[in-house]
């Protein structure tokens, strides 16, 4: 993994010689995201390939193809899965040289007759002598495929013997590739849906998938969701009733909306509104949600629908994972923040007297709607407090998406398309780290960065959002994460300088000195950091930066340092 630098391996071959079946079991023993590229291209499209074929024909469908395919080896290192005809696109090949390592799967004509003759949805052979065509696409492709960068025999052997070849030829034959000399370096594209004619088009939503096996989910981000949550419901759980949980300002604005999209699609529901703001996570409230949730009714096959910010999303996941021993539950997160990062992930929690979240469990939606409309009325404060967990992204491994939120955070605060872009960009950021580490044992520990520092500001403040909510605690984090990394150096100063002059260029704090009426001192700061879930034996846990967009887990960091550093901060 080291030698690889971040390159994506990606699989290419015929239809049949197992690149989808082969790339989930390499995923997994690398520890990567697993794409598979046709998958991608249906999604978008919200069509089959073969539908595809039929009304565009296979010239719109390759185009289409190769930029699906840059657009997945642009966002972050995985395996993936290419179409047959990938690799035949010149532009395609030349990405995959510039971001991955390819692996040409080769099967016998015999062998691969085999596997897709009883195949319906393989557009290529919807015809009489499949045979005949199956030759002649290996006559063509297979001199291209032996461009790739190593091939591997594709045989009716178990797979984990496939796997186990794979990694073998990888292996012996990295070093002879001298374009891997360098690191690849990641580059934000902006989410793109499979381009299609605007009569084919139903939206301009932005699906994301959370690849988490048989717990695969979708986040849907885009204008108007509100009024398709009830079909969109209808169709992941039919039949199925739901307990809406709210908060009682968001029940005046958005309430409304859902229920008559639950009502078209013929959905019992009940709703359960508790008091706003960050006091709702706490026993009491807990109590009441899942009394609530049993009160209505409500069986073990039916949803608890979170409609709010964080806390509401908080407070609902957890009940649902509690309730019955475990209920389905939906985001509809109408918050900034809450759409790019508590709706995402599967973490629930309430509050305890001694620290933020600290009683919770994992409990993953089966689908999140990110309705970018809801957001239009969402106060400037609270607006830029869900831009400071965007901006988390790129500092912790993305630096083109830090570089394009510097160039285009004033469209991202108008709420007009990049709003999406960067709604959708965060999402995706956040899928791959926890599909890679649903319960936090590694990587995603990464997602705190600024976190320790925050949680124990919001602690000490009593978690009153009047003098510091969430997100302006993550944005002094942030800044605090990088100067203290600059303070050990680790991360040049620039780029410490950099993170604050961007928090203060959007409106938002970066230093402890901007909470009104905070007089917490270096100690007290320090105590509650060591309420920070990452402690481990008593020793504390930090997510520092070696610079913009390489954030990265130190663990062990000596309190004498952490102490020394807020005092400095504090001037106390």
């Amino acid at each position: 993994m080291a030698r690889l630098g971040g390159r994506s391996i990606v699989l290419v071959g015929m239809m049949g010689s197992g690149k989808t079946s082969v790339g989930k079991r390499l995923a997994a023993a690398l520890g990567l995201p697993f794409v598979d590229a046709d998958a991608e291209i249906e999604t978008a499209a919200g069509m089959t390939i073969a539908e595809i074929f039929a009304r565009h024909g296979e010239a719109y469908f390759r185009d289409g193809e190769r930029r699906v395919v840059s657009r997945v080896l642009g966002e972050a290192q995985r395996v993936v899965a290419t179409g047959g005809g990938a690799y035949m696109n010149a532009a395609t090949r030349e990405k995959i040289g510039e971001r991955g390592i390819s692996i040409w799967l080769k099967a016998d004509a015999d062998v691969l007759l085999r596997r897709v003759r009883k195949r319906v949805n393989r557009p290529l052979l919807s015809v009489d002598d499949q045979e005949q065509t199956l030759r002649r696409l290996i006559d063509e492709r297979y001199p291209v495929y032996a461009l790739a960068d190593f091939c591997v025999v594709s045989r009716d052997l178990p797979h984990d013997a496939v796997i186990a070849e794979i990694l073998d030829t990888i292996g012996s034959g990295l070093d002879e590739l001298p374009r891997l000399c360098a690191p690849v370096q990641a580059e934000f594209v902006a989410p793109a849906i499979f381009a299609r004619p605007p009569e084919t088009r139903e939206s301009a939503h932005s699906v994301v998938a959370v690849e988490l096996g048989s717990r695969r989910y979708e986040i849907v981000v885009g204008d108007g969701l509100l009024t398709e949550a009830g079909a969109r419901i209808a169709r992941l759980a039919p039949g199925a009733a739901c307990v809406v949980v709210t908060d009682e300002n968001v029940a005046r604005h958005c309430l409304p909306a859902l229920e008559a999209s639950f009502d078209a699609a013929a959905i019992r529901h009940h709703r359960i509104v508790v008091p706003a703001g960050e006091g709702s996570k706490s026993w009491p409230m807990f109590q009441r949600v899942c009394e609530g949730v049993v009160a209505a009714k409500a069986e073990r096959g039916d949803l608890v629908v979170a409609l709010g910010g964080g806390v509401v999303g908080d407070l609902a996941g957890f009940a649902a994972a509690t309730v019955r021993r475990g209920m389905r539950f939906v985001q509809i997160p109408t918050t900034l923040l809450a759409q790019v990062d508590s709706s995402v992930g599967g973490k629930t929690a309430i509050n305890s007297e001694h620290g933020k979240n600290l009683v919770g469990a994992f409990h993953q939606p089966s689908l999140v709607l990110a309705d970018t409309g809801a957001l239009a009325s969402l106060p400037p404060r609270e607006f830029r407090a869900g831009y400071a967990e965007i901006f988390k992204y790129g500092l912790i491994n993305d630096a083109p998406f830090l570089s394009w939120l510097e160039n285009h955070w004033r469209e991202v605060f108008s709420r007009g398309p990049a709003l999406t872009e960067a709604i959708a960009a965060s999402c995706r950021s956040k899928a791959a780290i926890v599909a890679r580490d649903e319960t936090e044992q590694g990587d995603r520990a990464l997602l705190n960065l600024g976190h320790t520092f925050g949680h124990a500001l919001e602690a000490l403040a009593h978690f009153n959002t009047e003098r510091l909510n969430h997100g302006e605690g993550v944005a002094i984090g942030l800044a605090c994460a990088f100067r203290f990394s600059a303070r050990l150096g680790l991360c040049p100063e620039d780029d410490a300088a950099r993170v604050e002059a961007h928090l203060r260029a959007v409106g938002l704090p970066s230093r402890v000195a901007d909470i009104a009426g905070f007089n917490a001192g270096p100690d007290a700061i320090l105590e509650a950091m060591y309420q920070d879930k990452k402690v481990e034996r008593g020793a504390l846990t930090f997510i520092l930066a070696r610079g913009v967009g390489q954030a990265f887990v130190a663990k062990g960091v000596a309190a004498a340092e952490a102490l020394a550093f807020l005092q400095a901060e504090t001037g106390r």
